[in-house]
């Protein structure tokens, strides 16, 4: 994904309302060798970009004043109540140094688990991102978390989750849940009752 900013001079409060007004957004790039460079992004441009999936988990090329760089996605802020985007943060990256981010989890084959299909349970997601690190070239846009063997009482865990090539999963403390499937207290009672 490309996107297209310039560099800022002027600095403080007065300075990104103004830019604001003109239907800027005032961000920053930083880390690696270089210094932080003050930047401006299209308003409108970015809130769009932001709606996108992809756009929090992929390596941008983020093209100031012709320079092209690769950047990624490190924080935004929006304002409490209007569609106004006050502020992005972009980290450079290396790509020969391992990155530490958050992708999101794409649950599928819900439809065809033996808990939905044979207990009528309900599949629920425990978690819908993952902390993964790897190099930048190897980064997932998302990563897929299989369903189709759970069953009702069961749970999918990060270690059951299958990775992509050259992505570990930062897991911190337990094994972490993911999806849990279990069976409503109506159901159990209408199955016995059934019986």
């Amino acid at each position: 994904m490309k996107v297209i900013a310039f560099a800022r001079k002027e600095q403080g409060t007065g300075a990104s309302r103004r830019l604001r007004n003109a239907g800027q957004t005032p961000g920053i790039i930083y880390g690696g060798p270089e210094a932080p460079v003050s930047i401006t992004l299209d308003h409108n441009a970015l809130y769009h970009a932001l709606k996108k999936e992809a756009f929090h988990s992929s390596i941008l090329d983020m093209e100031v004043d012709g320079k092209v760089e690769k950047v990624l996605l490190r924080d935004f802020q929006v304002h409490a109540y209007k569609q106004l985007v006050l502020h992005a943060d972009f980290q450079r990256v290396d790509p020969n140094q391992k990155i530490h981010v958050k992708v999101p989890l794409h649950f599928v084959n819900a439809d065809v688990s033996p808990a939905v299909k044979l207990h009528a349970a309900v599949i629920s997601h425990v978690a819908v991102e993952l902390d993964i690190s790897c190099l930048p070239a190897d980064l997932p846009e998302f990563v897929e978390v299989d369903l189709s063997k759970l069953d009702a009482g069961q749970s999918i865990h990060v270690s059951g989750l299958v990775l992509p090539k050259g992505v570990t999963a930062v897991v911190h403390g337990d094994d972490a849940t993911v999806a849990i499937a279990t069976v409503p207290a109506g159901a159990v009672s209408a199955e016995a009752e059934a019986k």
